[in-house]
């Protein structure tokens, strides 16, 4: 088997595992931030948890794709800006902005590990080596729309988490109902920006590593999403009727 047929494998074998997640993240709620129980084996501070988990997705794929023939070209390096713009936050910035008191438990993180080795490998392979983005690429409307897609997620993600942060203060470890902006219309703008971003980056990538990640970001967070407004609304007994998991009006 070349190793254009395994990568083309690999990212197949995503997608079916995002289906796989998607049924069983509906059937029970993921042991970490307000949802985490004991039970899972042993547990290490949540910040720690996420750094362990992401980092594959900047080390590992900044790895990988230097051994690209492509590596130097000016759309993989953009490619690769888009997706160290999230990652590098998420892995070295975010877990350190959280105030939540609650662990993570060591099996969740090292299940992070071992998604983002092969999303890392998946993802960076294509745009650094199998895949085509030579500069004519900047020409076709596709990865100025993807970008912009990415952009406005990332923007709703960010935004989204600060609130969320500022909802609680140095040393509380409660939750509250959190107000205004898109909150008004879905409790999780957070998970919707995710998705929005990795939508971006099937569009800017047009492959289908691209769409695998995307399928799989809406299949993991999706589910917490729908977990998190249930949580909300047991645990608030004025929390607005109105307000959607999701998608504003629909989910």
């Amino acid at each position: 088997m070349s190793e254009a047929e395994l990568h083309h494998a690999l990212t197949w074998a995503q997608i079916g595992l995002a289906v796989l997640t998607a049924g069983a993240l509906l059937l029970f709620r993921a042991p970490y931030g307000r949802h985490y129980r004991k039970g899972w084996g042993p547990s290490v501070p949540a910040w720690l948890g996420w750094v362990i988990m992401e980092s594959p997705a900047v080390l590992l794929f900044v790895a990988i794709y230097l051994r690209g023939d492509h590596a130097l070209q000016l759309v993989p390096l953009l490619l690769l800006g888009l997706w160290q713009l999230h990652y590098v936050h998420r892995t070295f910035v975010y877990p350190f902005r959280q105030r939540s008191p609650r662990p993570m438990p060591l099996v969740i993180a090292l299940a992070g590990v071992v998604f983002n080795s092969l999303n890392a490998y998946i993802n960076a392979r294509w745009i650094s080596h199998l895949g085509d983005y030579s500069i004519a690429w900047l020409a076709d409307p596709r990865p100025w729309i993807g970008g912009a897609v990415f952009a406005t997620g990332y923007a709703i993600n960010k935004r989204a988490d600060r609130m969320l942060l500022a909802l609680r203060r140095p040393g509380e470890g409660g939750y509250a109902i959190p107000r205004g902006w898109l909150y008004e219309w879905v409790s999780c703008p957070n998970y919707l920006g995710e998705i929005v971003e990795w939508v971006g980056w099937a569009i800017a990538t047009w492959s289908l590593p691209g769409l695998a990640f995307a399928l799989y970001t809406a299949a993991n967070v999706g589910p917490r999403a729908l977990a998190n407004h249930r949580w909300y609304r047991e645990q608030f007994d004025d929390y607005p009727r109105r307000r959607r998991a999701l998608i504003p009006f629909v989910l």
